[in-house]
């Protein structure tokens, strides 16, 4: 999927608003929807995709994702390799 085609997605429109206020209070002036929506569509669009569309977003994405993410069976190691 096309990141520009997520702007017809209503609440991919509400987080870019969000996006649009926060970046705005940082600069210190209204930077404008135009920036950033590219702004958002560039940096958060793959992340907002894989948590609200994830049927969508590549597969190796959520393979990689999944890899790190210890499962309720796997014994969790500190850093001196004792389990906790």
């Amino acid at each position: 999927m096309e990141n520009k085609s997520l702007l017809k997605d209503r609440r991919v429109i509400e987080e870019i608003k969000r996006h649009l206020w926060i970046e705005s209070e940082k600069a210190g002036h209204d930077i404008g929807f135009d920036q950033a929506s590219a702004d958002w569509l560039e940096h958060f669009s793959k992340a907002w995709m894989q948590y609200h569309m994830p049927n969508k977003t590549p597969s190796t994405h959520q393979n990689n994702y999944s890899k790190n993410i210890p499962s309720k069976t796997q014994p969790i190691k500190s850093k001196s390799n004792k389990f906790i």
